[in-house]
């Protein structure tokens, strides 16, 4: 719905052409018809935006609810499209990075309208049910810790994969001497392209702080605590949210950025990453070596995720204003962070993800020589 599951598939894509793989995304709201995937879209941005109770309401039912029904009735509306999809391209296999699409395609897979093998990457640190469709081959996953359940609940393979990040986000931790947070500011300088404001006195922190593509949650009460604790400088990634920008603005909270190129120097730069929608962002950080805490998590699959992450050791999860400045001052020593961006780098030593997939070439699976 945001652009962490696109930017998931769009990176394995550049991946699998790199080794000489003829790719396509396909975009499964697309594959519904009267345009019912844009009006779910803007559907659901309306409700985290505006009424996040009534998205935690949906996601208990229908997303984790004991009594719901294993499959959306939507799957039957996009079937038709992807099998002519599928038909005009014979592909040797089919990926999942949203679990709409594990759905459609673990459901023309059982009732034999998917002739190749249909794989799902799960993009979420915390498995909902809505991923899991027995008619699906494989299932990839970053966090070991579900790999059971998945296994459990399907009774398909599930395999431990690497987060699948851009290399810039390595490279940026490498730079950083494998800690983005470990230094101080950003220097004299500043922050790269916030014009030098946030970060530029010495004696404070600059902390990213997420929201998402669609700088969703209680951003600005988040940006308000670290700026009023006068250690830390709040730096505001607002996505495509420019009402976002003009609060924080108004607030004098800015500069909030909105869509950027350069986040992989601006996570080497960092000291932590405030986050809340447990997502590609948070799997970005990791990458980095930046410390993550997730604060105040968005509804539904974002506290689920928070947790899952905090379970695993890769990140800290609070909810209060205390809670998270206590947390932000526990990376100082440097011995916490150290631990904890340990433990997130080690996610990156299993195997890629592209290795793990069915229709992999066998020289290129991970450590099969």
């Amino acid at each position: 719905m945001g652009s962490g599951h696109d930017g998931v598939a769009t990176e394995l894509a550049a991946r699998l052409a790199a080794e000489g793989a003829d790719t396509e995304i396909m975009d499964v709201l697309r594959m519904l018809p009267l345009r019912l995937g844009p009006a779910l879209r803007r559907g659901y941005r309306w409700m985290i935006l505006h009424a996040p109770w009534l998205y935690d309401v949906i996601y208990q039912v229908f997303f984790v609810g004991k009594r719901a029904g294993g499959t959306s009735p939507l799957t039957a509306l996009a079937a038709p499209r992807l099998r002519r999809l599928v038909a005009a391209r014979a592909p040797d296999e089919v990926v999942s990075t949203f679990h709409l699409a594990a759905q459609l395609t673990g459901r023309l897979r059982e009732r034999g309208g998917l002739p190749c093998p249909s794989t799902v990457l799960v993009t979420d640190f915390a498995v909902h049910r809505l991923w899991l469709h027995r008619g699906n081959d494989l299932y990839l996953c970053p966090n070991p810790g579900v790999i059971g359940e998945i296994a459990a609940r399907t009774g398909r393979p599930a395999l431990h994969c690497a987060p699948v990040v851009r290399p810039e986000f390595a490279r940026a931790g490498a730079f950083s001497g494998g800690m983005a947070g470990s230094g101080a500011a950003a220097g004299a300088g500043g922050v790269p392209g916030s014009g030098g404001a946030a970060g530029s006195d010495s004696g404070e922190r600059f902390v990213l702080v997420s929201g998402g593509s669609w700088g969703v949650g209680e951003v600005i009460a988040t940006a308000r605590t670290l700026a009023r604790s006068g250690r830390y400088t709040p730096l505001v990634l607002c996505g495509d949210n420019t009402g976002l920008r003009r609060r924080l603005r108004a607030a004098g909270l800015g500069p909030g950025l909105g869509w950027r190129d350069d986040v992989p120097e601006l996570m080497a730069a960092a000291y932590a990453l405030v986050d809340n929608g447990c997502g590609l962002t948070c799997e970005e950080a990791f990458a980095a070596g930046l410390p993550v805490v997730i604060h105040r998590p968005i509804s539904g699959h974002g506290r689920d995720g928070a947790r899952a992450m905090a379970r695993a050791g890769v990140s800290l999860h609070t909810v209060t204003a205390s809670a998270l400045l206590a947390a932000l001052d526990l990376l100082r020593d440097g011995r916490s962070g150290q631990g904890q961006a340990g433990r997130a780098a080690a996610l990156f030593s299993a195997m890629p993800a592209e290795a793990g997939l069915i229709s992999a070439p066998r020289a290129s699976r991970y450590g099969s020589g």
